[in-house]
C-alpha cells in the first residue's frame, strides 16, 4: 500500500507540474494555409517535437484556403500569419492594412505541369485555360516570369481553385496546364510522373533582373500592432521555426511522415528526397532585415506587373532583434 500511495503522489504531482507549465507557456494563434502548402509544412513539426514549448509558446495552427486566409488575416481576426507570401504582404500595406513580414521560410519556386500534347509551352497557354490558385502570390510570380517570356497571361483564362484542388485538376487533366508548386508538385509526380513541366527559367530571369538568386516568398508575419506589443515573443517564435526546419533537414524521412500524414509511402519517400535536395522546396529561413534587398527586388516585380500599385512601406520588413 506505501509503494501504491508514493507511486500515486508521484503521478499527481507530474500531472500538476505539467499542468503549471502549460500555464506558462504563451498562448498564439497562427494562421496558414491548409495542406499540400509551404505554410502547413513545418506547423506539424513544431507541434509534433514540443518547439513552440521549448521556447515558452504554446502555438495553435489554424488552416485555411488562400483567400480566407487573406480575409481573416488581413481583418485581424487573426494576428499572426504563417502563409505570408510577400506580395500579400506588401499590397496589404498598400491597401491600409498595417503588417510587418517577420522572417522568410521558403524561396519562391513554382510550376506549371500539362499533360497535353498541343502544350509545349508557356506561351502555348494564350488561348487555354490554366487552373491555379490566383489569390497566391505564387501565381502571381508566375505571371511575371511568364510576361518575362514574352506570354499576355491576359489571353489565359483562368480558372481558380484553392491549393489542394491542384493536384485533382492536373490528375484528372481537367484543364490545358495546371500552375502549383511545393509539396503540391512532388505530390502530383508521385502520382503522375509522366505529366510534363514547363520552363519558367526562373533563375536565369530573376538573376538577369536583379542581380540575386534569392526569391524572398513566403514566411510569417504579422499585425504591426501585435508585433509592438509582443517583441519579446518574435525571437520564440522565429526559434521554434528555426528549430523545426534544422530537424526537418536533418531528419528527412520522419519529416515526411510527419508533413505528408496522408498519401502512399511513395509520396512520402518523394517528399523526403525533395527535402534532402531542397532546390524546389527552397527552404530558406532568415529574418526578414536579412534579406531587405531581396524583398524590395520581389516588390518591384509586384509593381511591374501592377500588382502592387506603389511601394510598400519600411515597416513591411521587419527590423527588431530575432534574439
Amino acid at each position: 500500500m506505501k509503494g501504491l500511495r508514493i507511486g500515486l503522489c508521484a503521478a499527481v504531482t507530474a500531472t500538476m507540474l505539467s499542468s503549471a507549465s502549460a500555464q506558462g507557456l504563451e498562448k498564439l494563434s497562427i494562421v496558414v494555409f491548409g495542406p499540400p502548402s509551404l505554410g502547413a509544412f513545418l506547423p506539424p513539426v513544431i507541434k509534433a517535437q514540443k518547439l513552440d514549448e521549448k521556447h515558452g509558446l504554446s502555438i495553435d495552427f489554424q488552416q485555411r484556403t488562400p483567400d480566407a486566409y487573406t480575409a481573416q488575416f488581413n481583418s485581424g481576426e487573426f494576428k499572426l500569419g504563417g502563409s505570408a507570401s510577400l506580395l500579400t504582404v506588401g499590397l496589404a500595406d498598400v491597401r491600409g492594412v498595417k503588417v510587418t513580414y517577420l522572417f522568410n521560410l521558403f524561396d519562391f519556386w513554382g510550376a506549371v505541369v500539362t499533360s497535353r500534347p498541343e502544350v509545349k509551352t508557356l506561351k502555348d497557354l494564350e488561348g487555354k485555360d490554366l487552373a491555379a490558385a490566383k489569390g497566391t502570390t505564387n501565381y502571381v510570380m508566375f505571371d511575371w516570369f511568364a510576361r518575362k517570356q514574352g506570354v499576355d497571361t491576359s489571353k489565359i483564362s483562368v480558372v481558380n481553385t484553392a491549393t489542394p484542388g491542384l493536384v485533382g485538376y492536373a490528375l484528372a487533366d481537367r484543364a490545358s496546364a495546371v500552375q502549383l508548386w511545393e509539396p503540391a508538385y512532388t505530390t502530383l509526380r508521385a502520382k503522375k510522373p509522366d505529366i510534363r513541366t514547363l520552363d519558367l527559367k526562373i533563375a536565369e530571369n530573376w538573376q538577369k533582373v536583379t542581380g540575386s538568386k534569392s526569391i524572398p516568398y513566403l514566411g510569417v508575419a504579422a499585425h504591426v500592432d501585435w508585433a509592438e506589443q509582443h517583441k519579446n515573443l518574435i525571437p520564440k517564435l522565429y526559434a521554434a521555426y528555426k528549430e523545426a526546419g534544422e530537424w526537418v533537414t536533418a531528419h528527412p524521412d520522419e519529416a515526411a511522415k510527419l508533413i505528408m500524414t496522408k498519401g502512399s509511402d511513395d509520396g512520402r519517400k518523394a517528399v523526403a528526397d525533395l527535402i534532402r535536395a531542397n532546390d524546389r522546396l527552397g527552404m530558406n529561413i532568415r529574418a526578414a532585415a536579412d534579406v531587405r534587398k531581396e524583398i524590395k527586388s520581389v516588390y518591384e516585380a509586384g509593381k511591374s506587373i501592377s500588382f502592387l500599385p506603389s511601394d510598400p512601406s519600411d515597416a513591411t520588413i521587419y527590423s527588431g532583434p530575432m534574439k
